[in-house]
């Protein structure tokens, strides 16, 4: 399944940066693809840089690319199933930010202490 998700993580990175032309999808990361055990269903995560209005309105024209890049998998890939696609926002990619942020200003605040 790991190497399913990542073949399609990779089609579709590809797709959304070179191919995909709708101007609402701005600057997009695909962080990782879950496709269910039946290859039914793929859940795919995207990062984007942007406010909280540039990051929906990517999504949105995720979600409306969705039968173009579906096809794109279907072509590029030999699998018994094609998945329905569904786009999510990663999460992580914010919380990782923010935990780094808060060491950083611990770092900080430490090393003030200590003059």
């Amino acid at each position: 399944m790991r190497r399913v998700d990542e073949a399609v993580r990779a089609v579709l990175s590809d797709a959304i940066s070179t191919d995909l032309k709708d101007p609402r999808v701005g600057f997009v990361t695909v962080t990782g693809v879950k496709t269910s055990p039946d290859l039914r269903h793929a859940r795919v995560y995207v990062s984007v840089l942007g406010d909280a209005a540039e990051r929906e309105a990517s999504l949105e024209g995720l979600r409306s690319a969705h039968g173009f890049l579906q096809r794109r998998v279907a072509a590029e890939l030999t699998l018994k199933h094609t998945p329905a696609l569904t786009f999510e926002y990663d999460e992580s990619v914010d919380r990782g930010m923010r935990i780094s942020s808060l060491i950083d200003d611990e770092s900080r605040n430490r090393g003030a202490d200590d003059h």
